[in-house]
C-alpha cells in the first residue's frame, strides 16, 4: 500500500514538475486584493469574478433547486460582489479606472435594478423565498385628499338635516318619544313630591303659609292705605284698595322665609329638617 502511494505521489510530482517547466500552471487568485501589485492582473481577477457571478446568477434563476440551494447561491453571489468591490478599489489605487463610479448598475433578467437590503441583494428565485417578498412589497399609496371645493360639492340642504322630516318617519317617532319623556318626568316629579311630603310633615303648613303671605289683619293698615285716607281727608280723589297690599317689611320677611325653606330642602337632610321642625314646635314658632 505504501509502495503504491509512493509511486502515485512520485508520478504526480513528476507531472507537476513538468507543468511548471512548461508554464501551464493555472495561477490562483490572491485571497486579498492588496496582495496584487500589478494593474493588468488586478483587471484579470476582476473579470474572472464577474464571470463567476454571471454563472451563478444564471443558475439561481431555476426555482426548482430548493430553498437551501437557492439561499447558498445567493450568499455566494453576494460574497463575490463584495470581493469584486475590493478589487475595484485596488484597481483605483493602482491607477486604473474607477469602476464603482462609471460601472453599470446591477440589473436582473428583467432589466430592473436588483433589490436589496443594507447591501445584501437578492437574485432570481431568491426574491420569491419566504420572508423575502415581504421586504420589497411597497405599502399602497394613500388616497388623494379632496380639496375644499370638492367637499363643498356634496353639501346641500340634506347635509344640514333640513330634509329629515320629509320622509314621514322621523316626526311620529319624535312625537312618541316626546310623550314618553314627558310621562317619565311627571312620574318622577310625583314621586319626589310624595317622598318630600312623607319625609317632612310640616311642608303642607309651609305651603299654606306661603299661599297667604299677602293676607293682613283687619285692624292693620298699610302705609298706602293711610296715605289714601289722608288724601281723601284733604278733599282730593280717594282711592280704595280692594285687595290687601303688603308692606315692604312683610314682603322681605316672606322672601326670607321662602329662601330659608329652599336652602333647607336643598342642603339639609331629612333628620335635620325633622329636628328643626320639632324645635320650632317647642318654641311655638
Amino acid at each position: 500500500m505504501a509502495r503504491n502511494a509512493e509511486k502515485a505521489m512520485t508520478a504526480l510530482a513528476r507531472f507537476r514538475q513538468a507543468q511548471l517547466e512548461e508554464g501551464k500552471v493555472k495561477e490562483r487568485r490572491p485571497f486579498l486584493a492588496s496582495e496584487c501589485n500589478e494593474l493588468p492582473k488586478a483587471e484579470k481577477w476582476r473579470r474572472q469574478i464577474i464571470s463567476e457571478i454571471s454563472k451563478k446568477v444564471a443558475q439561481i434563476q431555476n426555482a426548482g433547486l430548493g430553498e437551501f440551494k437557492i439561499r447558498d447561491l445567493n450568499d455566494e453571489i453576494n460574497k463575490l460582489l463584495r470581493e469584486k468591490g475590493h478589487w475595484e478599489v485596488r484597481i483605483k489605487e493602482l491607477g486604473g479606472p474607477d469602476y464603482a463610479r462609471v460601472g453599470p448598475k446591477m440589473l436582473d433578467h428583467e432589466g430592473k435594478e436588483v433589490p436589496g437590503n443594507r447591501g445584501y441583494k437578492y437574485f432570481g428565485a431568491a426574491k420569491d423565498l419566504p420572508g423575502v417578498r415581504e421586504l420589497f412589497e411597497k405599502e399602497p399609496a394613500p388616497p388623494p385628499r379632496k380639496t375644499r371645493a370638492e367637499l363643498m360639492k356634496d353639501i346641500d340642504a340634506e347635509y344640514y338635516g333640513y330634509r329629515d322630516e320629509d320622509d314621514g318617519v322621523l316626526v311620529p317617532l319624535e312625537q312618541e318619544y316626546e310623550k314618553q319623556v314627558i310621562a317619565e318626568a311627571i312620574e318622577k316629579w310625583k314621586e319626589e313630591k310624595e317622598a318630600r311630603l312623607a319625609g317632612v310633615g310640616g311642608t303642607k303648613e309651609v305651603e299654606e303659609e306661603e299661599e297667604y303671605i299677602y293676607a293682613i289683619k283687619d285692624d292693620e293698615h298699610s302705609d298706602d292705605e293711610m296715605r289714601e285716607q289722608m288724601e281723601g281727608e284733604d278733599g282730593a280723589q280717594t282711592f280704595i284698595a280692594h285687595v290687601p297690599v303688603p308692606s315692604q317689611k312683610e314682603i322681605e320677611e316672606a322672601l326670607v322665609r321662602r329662601k330659608k325653606m329652599e336652602l333647607l330642602q336643598k342642603y339639609a337632610s331629612e333628620s335635620l329638617m325633622a329636628q328643626s321642625e320639632e324645635a320650632k314646635a317647642l318654641l311655638g314658632l
